[in-house]
């Protein structure tokens, strides 16, 4: 089975590095009934970037308007999944390594009942040259 490769929209919160924000940021898209494909956080300075990656934009930019949330403006990355196997990140970084692009950023992880997903991140200079390495 080949993997599956997609791009998609993203934007991204800051809020203060503390206990529970990414709980409640996540709670207004949850109580909004707005389906997110990804999400990933880390700390940024002395605060936290959420990344979210939702199923329907529209519902989600309504859900944080209504929640004032302030996004970030819509940026770009892939959303990959596929059977999970030894060495499917590498298959992917050497995809996009060949092409001269550069990974800004990618996490993976095993899914279960052999699947894997990963979001990878690169410069919006090299979007399409991504896209076309990685069969988007």
């Amino acid at each position: 089975m080949a993997d599956t490769v997609r791009e998609v929209n993203y934007y991204y919160v800051t809020t203060s590095d503390k206990p529970g924000q990414g709980a409640a940021v996540l709670s207004v898209f949850r109580d909004a009934g707005v389906n997110l494909l990804a999400a990933h956080a880390f700390p940024s300075g002395r605060r936290a970037q959420i990344d979210l990656v939702p199923e329907n934009a529209r519902a989600f930019t309504a859900a944080a308007r209504k929640a004032k949330l302030k996004l970030s403006p819509r940026k770009r990355a892939f959303l990959i999944e596929g059977a999970d196997r030894v060495g499917a990140i590498a298959e992917i970084l050497e995809k996009t390594a060949a092409a001269g692009v550069n990974v800004t950023a990618i996490t993976a992880i095993a899914a279960g009942k052999g699947r894997f997903g990963a979001i990878l991140w690169v410069k919006p200079k090299d979007q399409r040259k991504a896209a076309k390495a990685l069969g988007a």
